[in-house]
Formats: C-alpha cells, structure tokens, sequence
C-alpha cells in the first residue's frame, strides 16, 4: 500500500508540474489546426527539389501529429506529388515534436532541451529527406499504385474545392486541440505518467547512474527501447524526466525522445509500402545516427556547464518525480499547478469517454436511398483521429462519393453516394498505408 500512495502522489507531482503546459500547448495545437492543415501542407509541398525537402521537414515541426497520424498525411503528400525526400523529412520531423510536447518538456526537462528537441526533429528531417533526395532518385513519377486511384473529377476541381471548405473556425481548432488530440494521446500520456511514477518509486535518485550515466551503451540501450516501441512524444517526456532522475545522461534520454516517437514497426512495415526498401532503410539509418550525435552533443555541452541553472533544473527533476519538493509548499505557482492538474484530468476524462459510434450501413434504411449505393470497407491500421480524417477526406474526393463515416473503434468506413467504383474506393484508402476490404451487401 506504501509503494502504490509513493506511485501516486510521483505521478500527481508530475502532472502538476505539467499540466500548465500541457493545456497552453493543447490550445496552441488547436490554433495551429486552423492555419495549418494536412491539405494546406500537401498543397505547398506537392513538388520535387531540395527546397521542398526543407519546407516539409521546417512544416513537420510545429504539427500535433503522432507516429501513427502523420503515416497516411505522409502517404498523401506522396500521391499528391511529392518527392521520396520531401516525404520522409515530413515522416521524419514531424512526429518527434509538436508544440504539445515542446511545452511538456519546456515544463520538465528546461528551456534548453526544449529547444534541442525541435532542432533536432529539423535536422534529421532535412538530412534523411536530402538523403533520399540524392540517392533515391528514380521517383519522377508517382508509381500507379500510389496515385489515387478515383480521386476529384479534375485537378483544377479538386485544388478550386480546397480554397475555402478546408479552413477551420477557431471553434472548430480549439475543438481539435481540446477535444481530438486529447483522445489521441490521452492513453499514452496517462500511461506515461503513472510509468514515470513508478519508475520514481522502484528507482532510488542516481541509482543507475554508474550503468546508464554516459557514453554510447546507455544511447544504444534507449535506442534498442525507443525504435520498436509505440510512443508519442507528449507522452515519451515525463517517462524521459524519470529515467534522468534514475542516473540516465540526457543524452541518453533524449536518445530515447527521438527514437521513440519517429519509429515503431507499423511504421516502417507502412513506410516500406509507400516509399520503398531503399528511402526506408535511408530513413531509418538517419534517425538511429541523428539520435547518437544529439544525444552526445547534449552530454557533452552538458558536461561542460555551458548550460546553467536556468537550462536544466535538478532541482525541478528531483522535486517532480516525488523524491524531493521544490518551493514553498502551498505557493501561488503550485496551487495554479494544482488546478490545471484538475482541468487536465477532467479534460482528458471527457475526451476518453466512450463517444456515440457514427451511423453505420446496417443502420441506414435503405428505402431511403433507392437511387444510391452504400457500401462498408473494413480498413485496418487506424489508431488516431488523425487517421480518421485521412480516411475520411481521400473517400470523400472520390467521384460518387455524398457521404462518408468512419468508425475509428470498429475499422469501418460506411460510404453513400451513386455511380462510384468500390474497387478504386478501397485502393484510395489503401494508398495511404491501411488494409482495406469491401464489406460484401447482406
């Protein structure tokens, strides 16, 4: 019973020390939303050149997408007309930051690797996509099976169509930031922070130091952790903070920031369908040899003391993951913790609570819709609204298509509309990465 109240009162440290920034990077995402769409993006970065590469890889940056969600906007950016090298540094970049996790980990790792971190997603970004870029050249056309295979009638319909209706209303991006980004990482995140609190509470302070406290052994060891394992960045930081207290270099820590949210293997099973054996291969060389060099060039400017009291906080490290308390108790600045902590849970109480499901084909009567077909696809692969919403919109461009409801729970995709090809429905879903089949009619 000791050990589980030691558990608990580290991970409630934890979110209030979070919790602030977590709901202002929450808010700030949702903005984001509104200014900057995966449609937005595929139209400014549908074209071919080292300069593309960069703006995919400085685009990847700021977006709240996770390792999962960023796959199919990856995959449309392809059939869209991107280059293999503007696609991997968007796939590279864009999943191991956003401005949720630049705020969680300003709050608990300090400025300086707050800083690192975006840098760091920038640069192996533009190096894997540059990479690709010089060597994997034979892409001057988008192979037939990535092309959409039904998509908008003409291209001049389809990019006239984006002008407006994609732009989001505040309300709408604050709904994204509020409300579907904290269903997306909300498992994840609570799972991190009731892991770092028991790690906190099984790990004396500097315990692991003398194993894990520098070099390339404890690196590779975050590696051999962070590559196969399914991560958000968000989600990854307090895990991050705990394994610091633990004895882990920063290095060694921010090894594992990296490699954990860049790469799983539903990842690189779907990268090597999109981009081929080659741009994989380069992709995944670029984030194990960019992880090793951020993550010695952090122990060594950490060595050094160029960073000081206002980089990197013990004292923050040590008081967050339970050990040691930090301020006076009961302050203004921990009592305003306090709060947000209670906003936060609350907010990812009602983003986790079961939604009602959309409607399905079973439940449309079919009197209804004499004159039109409806068909199911049961897509495997989704894990995130982000998913949903690819789905959602490369059905949609499809000829025929009036009406489209995925169920991100069920793996399912119900579709109304007339005169459209089922067979093209289901290879325009599958160009993004998912397993798709067509439901046969009752």
């Amino acid at each position: 019973m000791e050990m589980l109240q030691t558990i608990l009162v580290a991970s409630w440290a934890m979110l209030v020390e979070m919790a602030p920034y977590l709901l202002l990077g929450f808010a700030v995402a949702g903005l984001l939303s509104v200014l900057i769409s995966p449609r937005w993006v595929e139209r400014h970065l549908g074209d071919r050149g080292l300069g593309q590469v960069f703006k995919a890889s400085l685009f990847g940056v700021p977006l709240p997408l996770c390792s999962c969600g960023v796959i199919p906007v990856g995959a449309s950016l392809r059939r869209s007309g991107a280059g293999k090298g503007a696609t991997t540094a968007f796939l590279l970049s864009t999943p191991q930051t956003g401005v949720d996790s630049v705020a969680v980990t300003y709050a608990l790792l300090g400025p300086f690797l707050a800083v690192v971190r975006p840098v760091a997603a920038l640069l192996t970004g533009f190096l894997g996509g540059g990479l690709v870029y010089f060597f994997d050249r034979n892409d001057d056309e988008v192979p037939a099976d990535e092309a959409p295979a039904a998509s908008c009638s003409g291209e001049s319909d389809c990019c006239e169509s984006d002008a407006a209706p994609e732009r989001k209303t505040v309300f709408e991006g604050l709904t994204y930031g509020l409300v579907t980004l904290p269903r997306d990482i909300g498992r994840a995140l609570i799972v991190g922070i009731l892991l770092s609190g028991v790690i906190s509470a099984l790990i004396k302070p500097h315990a692991l130091e003398a194993y894990l406290g520098g070099g390339i052994w404890p690196m590779i060891a975050a590696m051999a952790v962070g590559v196969p394992l399914y991560v958000c960045a968000t989600a990854s930081t307090p895990i991050a903070l705990s394994l610091i207290h633990a004895g882990l270099s920063p290095g060694a820590a921010l090894v594992f920031l990296i490699t954990g949210p860049a790469t799983n293997a539903a990842t690189v099973t779907t990268l090597w369908r999109v981009l081929g054996k080659r741009s994989v291969v380069i992709f995944l060389l670029t984030v194990a040899v960019g992880a090793l060099a951020t993550g010695f060039a952090v122990d060594a400017i950490v060595a050094s003391d160029l960073v000081g009291p206002t980089g990197m906080v013990p004292e923050i490290v040590a008081g967050v993951t339970g050990h040691e308390h930090h301020g006076e108790s009961g302050g203004a600045g921990e009592w305003f913790g306090r709060i947000c902590a209670v906003m936060l849970i609350l907010l990812l109480t009602n983003a986790l609570w079961p939604q009602p499901q959309p409607m399905g084909r079973g439940d449309l009567k079919m009197k209804d819709f004499e004159d039109e077909d409806t068909i199911e696809l049961a897509v495997t692969g989704m894990r995130c609204n982000g998913c949903v919403e690819s789905v959602t919109r490369v059905i949609s461009e499809c000829d025929g298509v009036e009406e489209t409801s995925v169920d991100l729970a069920a793996g399912r995709a119900s579709v109304r509309g007339s005169g459209f090809d089922r067979s093209s429905l289901a290879e325009a879903v599958r160009s993004l990465g998912f397993d798709v089949e067509v439901i046969p009619a009752d």
